[in-house]
């Protein structure tokens, strides 16, 4: 049965020589597996070129529950974007952020609270025109609380330790693992807690702090979610902000 939704494209890989396997987290089913044929014909009803890293594509598809692969009839940008695949710090972000959703969002099952944010960030960031660079960090910390990952800091006064295990601060130091953060390190989480898109902006970090920061945050959803891989792309996002 063909039906219509909105997607993310979050990993294409080749198939073949004639296609590629997209993977999309979609509105209506969650993260689908697509195949698209590979053509460079002006005139089709689906483009290969149209699923960069994190593109927001509509898409006409025949969703079948047995299907490991669905097969797509149509697709086009429902917002197209203007700097994202062109500027080389958001394509970097855009490639960074798309390995991190890849491993997040699981298969099957409709969230319209967070698609609606991936959406909207992912138009934010298009648009913003400059002060951004935290915008990785921000967007990481609040997909926390769409997945149910949310660290607790509502313990938080100078001194404490960050417990990345169990998500809470602590007075004393853990002495059963080393997955902690020590008091200086700590300190910065209810700051990044405290950004959003609008304001972050206002929030100074060095290069050293916010490299330090996304460290934290990726082990964090190590730790936190089941199967989770250190992006591949993160050693060029350190370097691409040095």
């Amino acid at each position: 049965m063909l039906q219509k939704t909105r997607g993310i494209v979050l990993r294409t890989i080749k198939y073949k020589d004639t296609a590629q396997i997209a993977t999309i987290y979609t509105e209506v089913a969650g993260r689908v597996s697509f195949r698209v044929p590979v053509t460079r014909s002006r005139h089709a009803s689906v483009r290969s070129s149209q699923f960069q890293p994190l593109a927001l594509v509509e898409l006409e598809a025949d969703f079948r529950r047995t299907a490991r692969v669905c097969v797509l009839n149509g697709a086009r940008p429902f917002v197209p974007f203007v700097s994202l695949p062109f500027h080389p710090y958001k394509s970097a972000m855009a490639l960074f952020l798309a390995e991190v959703l890849y491993e997040v969002l699981c298969e099957g099952g409709e969230d319209s609270p967070l698609f609606a944010y991936l959406v909207n960030a992912l138009i934010w960031l298009d648009r913003c025109p400059e002060g951004f660079s935290n915008f990785h960090l921000v967007f990481l910390m609040r997909l926390l609380r769409f997945v149910g990952l949310h660290p607790n800091v509502e313990g938080y006064v100078p001194g404490c330790w960050f417990d990345l295990r169990s998500a809470c601060f602590t007075a004393a130091r853990p002495v059963a693992h080393s997955d902690y953060l020590w008091p200086q390190e700590a300190e910065l989480l209810p700051r990044l807690l405290r950004m959003n898109f609008d304001t972050m902006r206002f929030f100074t970090f060095s290069r050293q702090q916010r490299a330090r920061c996304l460290d934290v945050i990726i082990d964090y959803y190590c730790l936190h979610v089941p199967g989770f891989h250190r992006p591949k792309s993160l050693e060029v996002l350190h370097e691409l902000f040095d």
